[in-house]
Parts: structure tokens; sequence; C-alpha cells
């Protein structure tokens, strides 16, 4: 059973239940001061807590997407399947795929109403990375109509360590542009899900780690150059955004600041403005205090040129840790970049927060690219 099934959680509550009611019925037979009493109390109490403690770390995983497998939960890599071989793209070049997904609205199985997902392996030229994607083609790019046109695209990323299916299961990303494109809120775009986790377990902030993985290149080079191979997307930074929630905010801030020839537009759920150093990330700046400083978006801004792209930025006024940090951000933008944000009165760093964000900062996205 996977890590993520409800029938491990079923399991989990059965088994807390049963060390419950097995502690209520054993306690007045443990009630001796002798050795193995106590040790027998011992072992019920410390069996029902950590049972207890398992039914939490589940349910909160498949709430929040935090590890897709036990193999992810216990940082080893996991075989990607096998490749299946299809034609698609403006070209009929073969597309390495690994599977592909009806998407949860109505009439989702058939793609020119409802779009599809498809699941592919994003091999890096450059970096030297491999990573899978989900790749979401909204109905219009199977619908006659547009059948000779591009697509703007989005890079929608998750925090560390974070799912990519979390993105369309549990944020809905593509459901929500589907609402929105009914309302014509926004123009069709084609969304490449991803985590940001490229080197699993290390947590790379989106860097080009010297001596280490070169996520950046990944993102900003690979990632475009492959996707813009198969599908009809242009391939001009106008026509590509990213965005992301918390650690994938960072990353969408900063790859569109540093690289504004790859990415026009950005927009950071809950984003932070530095990266971290803790145990996930180590040391991902090889002892240079200039590159750790290029990579703080608030030095960027005061000591850097502005690049001419688009920003948008959320955070609450209670709740979130970000929130001075946002406003600082917001009032040290300078032009040619332009700068929005959506302020919450109050609100967590969780997806509850964020899938009241998404609407607006989806449809802001989506009419900022032009393919």
């Amino acid at each position: 059973m996977g890590l993520t099934s409800k029938k491990v959680l079923l399991l989990a509550v059965l088994v807390a239940v049963a060390l419950f009611v097995l502690t209520v019925w054993l306690w007045p037979r443990l009630s001796k001061g002798n050795w193995r009493a106590v040790l027998g109390r011992i072992g019920l109490l410390v069996a029902t807590q950590i049972t207890l403690f398992a039914v939490i770390g589940l349910y909160a995983n498949n709430s929040f997407g935090f590890y897709a497998s036990w193999a992810d939960l216990f940082g080893q890599e996991q075989e990607p399947g096998v490749v299946t071989d299809y034609k698609t793209g403006p070209h009929g070049t073969e597309l390495r795929m690994l599977g592909t997904e009806r998407v949860s609205v109505r009439n989702g199985s058939h793609p020119t109403t409802g779009g599809r997902i498809d699941k592919v392996l994003v091999q890096g030229e450059h970096s030297q990375i491999a990573s899978p994607a989900y790749v979401y083609l909204p109905p219009q790019y199977f619908q006659k109509k547009y059948a000779h046109k591009k697509f703007p695209a989005a890079l929608v990323l998750t925090g560390y360590p974070g799912t990519a299916q979390a993105l369309y299961k549990k944020l809905h990303f593509p459901q929500t542009q589907h609402e929105l494109l009914k309302q014509r809120k926004m123009r069709p775009t084609v969304l490449v899900m991803m985590r940001p986790t490229v080197a699993p377990p290390r947590d790379t902030e989106c860097m080009d780690i010297p001596n280490g993985p070169q996520t950046e290149t990944f993102f900003t080079k690979d990632l475009r150059a492959d996707i813009t191979e198969h599908y009809r997307i242009g391939r001009e930074a106008r026509s590509w955004g990213v965005v992301g929630d918390s650690t994938g905010g960072y990353c969408a801030l900063k790859m569109t600041m540093r690289h504004p020839e790859a990415y026009s537009s950005a927009v950071a759920l809950s984003g932070a403005y530095k990266a971290p150093r803790d145990a996930t990330t180590g040391d991902l700046f090889g002892g240079s205090q200039q590159l750790e400083r290029e990579n703080n978006l608030l030095w960027r801004q005061r000591n850097l040129p502005a690049p001419p792209v688009n920003l948008l930025v959320t955070s609450s006024k209670q709740g979130e840790s970000n929130y001075r940090q946002t406003l600082r951000f917001i009032q040290q933008t300078k032009s040619p970049s332009r700068v929005s944000s959506i302020i919450l009165d109050s609100g967590g760093h969780n997806f509850n927060t964020w899938r009241r964000e998404i609407p607006a900062a989806l449809a802001w996205l989506g009419n900022h690219l032009k393919a």
C-alpha cells in the first residue's frame, strides 16, 4: 500500500484505536509495582503515542502532499517506470512520456473539453539533470481553431519537499484555469507542473550549486528547450512565466529576476526572498559571499539594475512570516520591473491560503504572457 493510500491511513487509525482500547483493558492488570508491570505500562503508552503520531503524520501528508511515496519519504530514488514514446508536437517529434491523465473537470475524459495532463521526463542537456514533469494542455490545444497557434506556458513549482501531483490534486491549478477560461479571465496557457527538488533529497533552492546540481540551468535552459521542442509553445521570454508556493515562490522570483531572457513574469505565493541554510540545503554557495548576495532578492533590488519583468507577490497580515519582507520587496521594486501583490488579512503558510490566492494569481499571470 502506498504512502498516500487511504487504506494506509485507515489502517493506522484502526491500530491506534485498538491500542487505546487494549491500554484501557490491560491497565488494571498492569497496576502492580513490579518491573514487568512498569515496562508493560510504558510499552503500551509508547506504542499508542507512536500510532497517534503516525495517524497525524499520514493525514498531514495526504492533505499537503509533502511526500508521494515511501521511497520519497526515505530519500531514495524512485524508478520512473516504463517509458512509452508517443508522437506529438508540431513536427511529430518523439516525446519521452511516462503516461497521461485526465483532468478532474466536467467531461474531462475528452481533451477538447477538459484538456489533458501529460507526464513527461525532462532530460537536461546542459545541467545533466533528469526529472519528471506534469504538462497540462488546456482544451484549446486540441481544438481545430487553435491547431496552428502557439501557446504561452507557465512553470508551476511546489514548495520543498512537495509533490508535483499536489499541484493538480490539492491546489487545482488546471481546474482553476479551466474555470477562468470559461469566464474569459485569462488566455489558455500550458502549465508545466513540477517540484523544485530535481536532485532529491537535497533542497537546492533552484541554485547552480558550485560543484553540485545545476538546478537553475535546468529550469532556465533545459526545461524550456525540451518542452518547446515537443509542444506548440512560444520560445521567447514573453511566452514563459513561473508561479510557485513557498520555496517554489522564491524560485519563481529569483529565476525571473536573474534570467529575464528566460521568464518574463513570476508569481510567488508566500515566497521567501533569500535561500535558507539548513541540513536540507547544505552549502549552496560554495563559500562565496558574492554568490549568496546575488541570490538575496532584497539585496539585488538595492544593488543591481532592475530587469524588465512582471512580479506578483502574496502574503497575509496575520499568519505569514514573510509579511514585512514582502512590503519591503514591493517598496524596493524599481522600473522597469513592475510589481503587484495579493495581501490577505489572515492566512497561514498552507494549501488553504494558496487556494484562495491562485485564481487571481493565475489570471494575472495568464494575461501577462503572450505567445
